[in-house]
This record gives C-alpha cells, sequence and structure tokens, in this order.
C-alpha cells in the first residue's frame, strides 16, 4: 500500500483520520476535462500513490459505481454527479437564495447566479433566469477559476489583504483570452479597486462574450458567505450601462437577504 503524507487537517486527532477516504476523493477529483481517462499509472502518479495501490481504489470505486473501466483505462460515471447532488439538495443556501435570485432574474431580465469559493474555483450553486447560450452563462455547479470571473475576483479580494497577497504569490494566472488579467500587478489594482467599490465587473476574462457583475452576499454578522452575480452577453450594451441597470437591483436583494442567513 502506498504510504502518502499525512494530510490530517490541523486540529483533527490522527484516530478520527479516515486516509483511505481522503484517497478515494483525491482519486476522483484527479479526473478533469484534461484527464478524462486514465491507467492506474496515471491516476497514482496525479495522486502520489503507487500504481497498485491506485488500482485496488479504482477496483473498489468501479465495484460501487463510480467509475468504469476496460481494463486499461478507467474513467468517472454519472453516479459521482450524486454528490454534488446531495449537497445542492441538503444545503440551506441554495434553497433560501432561490427566490431572491428570481427576483433578481426577473427585475434585470439576465440570468442571476449564487457563487461561492472553493479552493481557488468558484462553485456556482444556484441559479435564475433564461436560458441563453452557455458561452454567456454556467451550468448549476459548475467551476470556474476564480480570477476570471466577477464573483471570484470579488470574494478574493474580500478577504483579509494579507491572505489575498498571499493567493497572488502562489498562483499563477491562466490566460484564456486576449482581455484575460495575466498580470500580478494589474490583479492586485482590481482586488484595490473592488475592495473600495464592494462590487466588482468582469469582461472578457474566460469567453470574449461575456459579462459579470457582482456584489458580495453577507450575513448578518458581516461575513461574506458567497457572491450574488449576474451573467450576461456583452452585446450593445456599454459597461456603464450594465452596471447602472443590473448593479441596483443585485444590491438590493443581497441586503434584503443578510438578516435571513
Amino acid at each position: 500500500m502506498n504510504h502518502a503524507p499525512d494530510k490530517r487537517p490541523p486540529g483533527l486527532q490522527r484516530r478520527d483520520w479516515i486516509a483511505g477516504l481522503d484517497r478515494g476523493l483525491n482519486l476522483i477529483e484527479a479526473f478533469d476535462d484534461a484527464h478524462p481517462r486514465m491507467t492506474a499509472s496515471e491516476i497514482g502518479h496525479r495522486t502520489g500513490m503507487t500504481r497498485t495501490a491506485a488500482r485496488r481504489y479504482l477496483l473498489t470505486l468501479q465495484h460501487l459505481g463510480y467509475v468504469a473501466g476496460d481494463g486499461k483505462l478507467f474513467w468517472l460515471t454519472p453516479r459521482v454527479l450524486r454528490l454534488g447532488q446531495s449537497y445542492l439538495e441538503s444545503a440551506r443556501l441554495p434553497r433560501v437564495v432561490q427566490p431572491f435570485l428570481q427576483r433578481v432574474a426577473m427585475g434585470t431580465h439576465e440570468t442571476a447566479y449564487l457563487a461561492v469559493l472553493d479552493g481557488d474555483d468558484v462553485v456556482y450553486i444556484a441559479r435564475n433566469g433564461p436560458n441563453r447560450s452557455m458561452n454567456t452563462g454556467y451550468v448549476l455547479g459548475a467551476r470556474v477559476p476564480a480570477q476570471l470571473t466577477a464573483s471570484g475576483t470579488l470574494m478574493l479580494a474580500l478577504r483579509p489583504e494579507d491572505e489575498a497577497e498571499h493567493w497572488l504569490q502562489t498562483h499563477e494566472l491562466r490566460v484564456f483570452t486576449p482581455h484575460t488579467i495575466a498580470s500580478k500587478d494589474r490583479l492586485r489594482l482590481e482586488f484595490a479597486r473592488i475592495r473600495a467599490q464592494g462590487w466588482s465587473l468582469s469582461e472578457q476574462q474566460l469567453d470574449l462574450n461575456s459579462r459579470g457583475i457582482a456584489v458580495p452576499l453577507r450575513d448578518r454578522n458581516g461575513e461574506v458567505l458567497g457572491a450574488l452575480n449576474i451573467t450576461m452577453p456583452m452585446g450593445h450594451e456599454s459597461s456603464d450601462d450594465a452596471v447602472a441597470r443590473v448593479l441596483p437591483v443585485l444590491r438590493e436583494t443581497a441586503q434584503a437577504m443578510r438578516n435571513l442567513i
């Protein structure tokens, strides 16, 4: 069996730590768009396991229905989606926010989202509004690098400044379009602007036809729980006009929710 490093979170006793569960989940997370099908050796390399250990976990997951294989390659099955669906059905926040997202969508005729920060990614956990081409919107549960979205830059910027600076110093900025912010100095300036005004605008960072506007969703103690945002096509509307049209609705909605969460 592979002797992987102890990855216990601080404060968790060794007797309470189940390393096998940690490794099994890491194995599931090793699959992505660049690695949709892998051999046991490839998965072992990506997860820090030996080939033998990775194969045992894969065969167990295959028996449980989360992985399929052809004797050489392995890939995830739709059963994995049950894990995310369990969160969406059991978590309180997506349910509470849904009628408020409907208010935003009706008031702006755009698609409204609730996003949370998970590691380096934004995850969209609730949405409401018209169905448009997915080039200008996200499916429920979609994950996007935080730097590329209005919600992500907002939540990164609203962290304590030392945490935001540490994130900048330890992350490489990925470029997707000619407009993607690729300079850490420029992103520092963007964080400062967001902190000063309390909202975020992101345009053409991931897709040339996409614009996002986001405001923080805070609880009654002022803690940031996520971001309310609208994603829309660039269209013929200027940035200033788009902000003037949707920002008041987002702010009013976030304020109305503050005492309910």
